[in-house]
């Protein structure tokens, strides 16, 4: 038969040994009435040893076994023999199909051929129990055929399987399992209903309390639990110490510890003081933690903290695989909160004694708690989100053996590689930042291409804005040089291949310099510009000096001269 367990176990037995209980099984099954009552005397010894734990099956065969002698000894009537008879068939099929039987009662028939029973042996108990009584033939028959079962389906198994007191099918033993599981849950389901009411509870005579807050000033401290709530509390306290598990699973349901907009509007929670805007450093809402510390402060055992803590890391790591921003923010608030509670920071040195009461009412515990560093740290970082690196920060600043301080700055640095948290000046800083992963290599190869398309989108702009601004100043020398010998060239020449004073095209004869038309002008008379009164008195020639003749320009053709000296 197959054993409950899935090693072997150890069990004790009635029985000296196996060579004893294998005898006791032939003198069961001899025709020899001297030996089966010899096999019947063991087992009543057995019996007493057992007490009332004696094998269903080694039970129910010596019952019948025992019809058999007193039938063979002729001192007992057919009357007699068939109730003998009908009562331990009867005692049989009950006591095998019994622990089958669930809450819901099922028809023997289907227990019994679940266990391969023919069907006329349960034929057979029907008539005893509730009908006309069977013949002394049919009951002989029917106590043979049930004897070379348990034979065959108790007591040859135990010969390969080791002695066993434990008689169950295979099909048994998965329903008994299946129905303990069965039962296992609906207790569950139970424990879970009743921790939502009592929650629920909680709630409804908080916003009682709230409502009966007059000014604000009164709704910023919450009063004193009032007598219906100090029993609920109680209740709440009692559930948590026999379901502490399920009691936080409740808590981190929406509704609760995650609220709602409706609820943080009840409360007179300000949607300005929403956790959910910053959440690289998430802090409750002084309203929503005021509504919750009652409670808290009833729960706030060190057992209760830290599985409290080991279910929130573990809500952030499944929140890392669906993200909902909203849980995350509150999740990763309450570990900070509660981190908080334990932190040995010293920024209260200047306070009243009035404040650190004040400040005391409003934390979730106030005494120190020896918390399992290495466990917070590692499932801190097996959670990665926005908020990782500040509950990371607040977990390596109150521990109790800090790490060196170049591994809390190598951790930090790569939580936020793995956060990827934004920066106000992302490019330069991921610049300097060096590359751990492939992912690393392939952003910062993306940055560089999208730097070069700006770069030359920018030239691009440069170069168009230049060609405007020197195509308008083109459009001007035009205007002016119209009517006149001289043109604004158009061409893109490179000016450098030609040497001052020459343009492209221009023979080397002087003469193709010179002017169809011009007007004479001595050099005397052009206009001249003194830098100053010294320089004026020099320029005046004395008098009675000879003047010298020179070539003769116009104004106009000195100043049309002046425009293509300048184009060049």
């Amino acid at each position: 038969m197959k054993n409950k367990g899935s090693e072997k176990r150890r069990h004790v037995v009635a029985w000296i040994n196996k060579a004893e209980w294998d005898q006791v099984r032939e003198y069961l099954y001899s025709r020899d009435t001297a030996l089966q009552k010899n096999a019947l005397h063991r087992i009543s010894a057995w019996k007493a040893r057992y007490a009332n734990s004696t094998p269903v099956a080694m039970d129910c065969t010596a019952d019948l076994v025992r019809c058999q002698v007193l039938d063979r000894c002729g001192k007992l009537d057919t009357q007699d023999l068939v109730l003998l008879y009908g009562a331990a068939l009867v005692r049989f099929t009950n006591l095998i199909t019994e622990r089958q039987q669930g809450k819901v009662a099922r028809p023997l028939r289907t227990l019994a051929g679940n266990l391969n029973i023919p069907e006329w042996i349960i034929d057979l108990r029907h008539d005893v129990t509730h009908r006309k009584l069977p013949t002394l033939k049919q009951c002989r028959k029917g106590c043979e055929v049930v004897l070379e079962w348990l034979q065959q389906e108790y007591w040859s198994r135990q010969l390969g399987g080791g002695l066993s007191e434990d008689w169950e099918s295979d099909e048994e033993v998965d329903q008994k399992r299946n129905e303990e599981e069965l039962i296992a849950r609906q207790k569950e389901m139970d424990a879970y209903k009743t921790g939502r009411e009592l929650l629920i509870s909680y709630e409804q005579e908080q916003y009682v309390v709230y409502g009966q807050l007059n000014d604000e000033k009164d709704k910023n401290s919450w009063p004193d639990p009032l007598a219906d709530m100090s029993w609920i509390l109680g209740e709440i306290k009692q559930f948590s110490v026999e379901s502490s598990d399920l009691l936080i699973d409740v808590l981190l349901e929406d509704g609760f510890l995650i609220p709602t907009p409706e609820q943080l509007s009840s409360i007179g929670c300000d949607t300005s003081e929403n956790v959910c805007l910053s959440p690289a450093q998430p802090q409750l809402p002084q309203g929503f933690l005021r509504f919750w510390l009652p409670l808290l402060h009833v729960l706030n055992s060190p057992s209760f903290i830290h599985l409290f803590l080991e279910k929130l890391f573990a809500e952030l790591k499944l929140l890392s695989a669906e993200p909902n921003k909203h849980r995350v923010c509150y999740v990763s608030a309450w570990i900070s909160e509660v981190m908080l509670c334990n932190s040995t920071r010293c920024d209260y040195h200047y306070e009243t004694k009035v404040q650190k009461k004040a400040r005391m009412k409003e934390r979730i515990f106030v005494n120190r708690i020896q918390f399992r560093w290495q466990q917070l740290l590692s499932a801190c970082l097996d959670a990665p989100c926005v908020s990782t690196s500040h509950l990371l920060s607040l977990i390596l600043e109150d521990m109790e053996h800090p790490l060196p301080l170049e591994t809390q700055q190598r951790l930090l640095q790569l939580c936020t590689i793995y956060t990827r948290e934004e920066h106000s000046d992302p490019d330069s800083e991921r610049a300097q930042q060096p590359i751990y992963t492939l992912e690393s290599l392939h952003e910062k190869i993306e940055r560089s291409k999208r730097h070069g398309r700006s770069s030359a989108l920018e030239f691009e702009r440069s170069n168009s804005s230049q060609e405007n601004k020197s195509s308008g100043v083109d459009a001007e020398k035009a205007k002016i040089l119209r009517g006149s010998s001289w043109q604004v060239c158009s061409d893109k020449v490179l000016w450098k291949n030609y040497p001052l004073g020459k343009v492209p095209g221009q023979s080397d004869d002087p003469s193709c310099l010179l002017l169809d038309s011009y007007t004479p002008m001595t050099v005397l008379d052009q206009p001249v510009e003194m830098e100053s009164s010294t320089q004026h008195k020099m320029s005046v020639p004395p008098a009675g000096a000879k003047k010298t003749e020179g070539s003769l320009w116009s104004n106009g053709d000195l100043e049309k001269l002046k425009c293509g000296l300048q184009l060049f």
